[in-house]
């Protein structure tokens, strides 16, 4: 509940014995200053000494006056949010960056001092920092400074006299220093290697720039809420959430077991390891994941982060989006296109079983008796996002797989004999192409061989660049995502002809 104060309400009440004591007070006032000045002027020097006084008074209420807007001044400090500096009309005192044992992040203009006792302006030279021009860059840059006050202070310092601005701050307390990583708004002809040498100047060390987007101007909590959110919804989503939670890297997924059942290497213990530019978790569907960014190390502040993730996957555990798409084939029949995973793992060996040696051989590139082994790794979410085609019996026809390989990613399909022809696969596979590009993907390939004229007309229909390597008999085909014009999702139904669509929620 606001309490609120009127005008009329919040003033005094008049009373008539204020006026009679300010009317007396003016009389004698002025009896006074007459008997004064009679006395005075029938002096010799009365007129000159009502001059001297007059001047005495005037000088008196002026130095008066200047005196009471300096300490005015002084003691009232301009509110938060109003420009208290002169750094290109932007406020300068920023709130104190803590040094505890969590991450640290602010929102900031240049000349943020984290480690000094006071508030810091970037130094003598703040004041003379250029203003912004009209064509700026944005910078991630992250740096290695001492642990000691004023250390943040040197290096604004700097940054404030190369004209550039700081959007935000984080703080990753190490055990010797603290890694701070900045996102900058620089002049545009500012190079990274001319950045870098003036952070290196002002005792910043191991520093690392990399050119950012709109995107990063996110702040890290809502960004790791969103991906968070994403991982919940949907495991197949934590490769790509750890993806975009530690920037570029790899992540390998190594399952406990291989195809044939024997053990592989050790499994990560529960609280995973961290060395350097590698970092061990242990995966709950079980296994290891393993991430690699070799020209960074890992901090304990984004190794923390990483395996907060994974416990909520774990806690979590299997899990798919339930949404489906109901689609009426040419000929009338209905098919369900829909998330797979590894509960649909009998489904899909029963199709195997109907599939000839050829169409096994074509998707698996090699023994047949060996397709079976393969359909866990693949059903499984750590390794990508699995689409199946059902008819209106409930019986799988088709299955797509969108897989995570390392930095790549690969697109495969295996259409059953008696439903090849249909569509299926150009649908499965723009479907597929459409969450990579959602993902962030710059492109996907299919390893596949010259006489499976089906594949390379589904990936020549994408309208795509692509790319043709001939490997050993094996052709792989890579269509760039990257370079691709930007296009709204394909609708489903643009792959069947004259096919209805229709979305069902279970």
């Amino acid at each position: 509940m606001t309490d609120v104060t009127s005008s009329k309400s919040n003033r005094r009440p008049h009373h008539w014995r204020h006026d009679l004591i300010e009317l007396a007070a003016l009389f004698t006032a002025v009896v006074v200053a007459d008997t004064i000045a009679k006395t005075i002027a029938k002096g010799p020097d009365g007129p000159y000494l009502l001059v001297f006084s007059a001047i005495a008074l005037v000088a008196t209420v002026a130095f008066h006056t200047w005196w009471a807007r300096r300490h005015s001044h002084a003691s009232h400090p301009p509110p938060p949010g109003s420009p208290a500096g002169a750094t290109g009309g932007r406020a300068t005192t920023a709130p104190t960056a803590g040094r505890g044992t969590g991450t640290t992040e602010q929102n900031t203009g240049t000349g943020t001092d984290g480690r000094s006792t006071g508030a810091a302006d970037g130094g003598e030279g703040a004041e003379d920092a250029p203003r912004p021009p009209a064509e700026t860059a944005l910078w991630r840059m992250r740096t290695t400074v001492e642990d000691t006050p004023g250390s943040l202070a040197a290096l604004c310092t700097v940054l404030a006299r190369l004209g550039v601005d700081i959007l935000t701050l984080q703080t990753h307390p190490l055990a010797r220093g603290t890694v701070d990583e900045f996102l900058l708004r620089a002049p545009a002809e500012l190079s990274a290697q001319d950045l870098a040498r003036e952070t290196t100047s002002a005792g910043g060390r191991d520093t690392w720039t990399e050119r950012a987007d709109a995107h990063d101007l996110v702040d890290t909590p809502t960004r790791v809420l969103g991906l968070a959110t994403r991982t919940a919804l949907d495991a197949a989503e934590l490769p790509l959430a750890l993806r975009g939670l530690l920037g570029r890297c790899t992540l390998h997924s190594v399952p406990a077991r291989s195809l044939t059942g024997r053990p592989i290497g050790e499994q990560a213990p529960v609280e995973g390891v961290l060395e350097e530019t590698v970092m061990k978790l242990r995966d709950p569907h079980g296994g290891t994941l393993i991430v690699e960014r070799p020209y960074l190390p890992f901090t304990p502040t984004e190794f923390a982060r990483a395996r907060a993730l994974v416990e909520l996957d774990a806690r979590l555990g299997p899990r798919v989006p339930r949404s489906q798409d109901v689609l009426t084939l040419p000929e009338g029949n209905e098919i369900t296109v829909r998330r797979a995973d590894q509960r649909d793992l009998r489904a899909a060996r029963a199709m195997h079983d109907r599939c000839s040696a050829r169409t096994l051989g074509l998707r698996y590139h090699g023994p047949v008796g060996d397709a079976d082994r393969y359909l866990d790794h693949l059903l499984s979410p750590r390794f990508g996002r699995t689409l199946a085609v059902q008819t209106a019996s409930g019986r799988l026809v088709a299955l797509g797989h969108l897989l995570w390989d390392g930095d790549e990613t690969e697109v495969a399909l295996m259409v059953e004999d008696d439903w090849q022809r249909r569509g299926i696969g150009s649908e499965l596979l723009g479907r597929l192409v459409a969450m990579a590009e959602e993902a962030g993907c710059e492109s996907v390939y299919a390893v596949t061989q010259a006489s499976n004229t089906g594949m390379v007309a589904a990936m020549r229909a994408l309208r795509l660049p692509l790319d043709y390597q001939i490997e050993e008999g094996t052709l792989v085909i890579t269509a760039r995502l990257a370079t691709a014009p930007h296009r709204s999702p394909r609708p489903a139904s643009h792959s069947l002809p004259h096919e209805e669509v229709r979305r069902a929620e279970r």
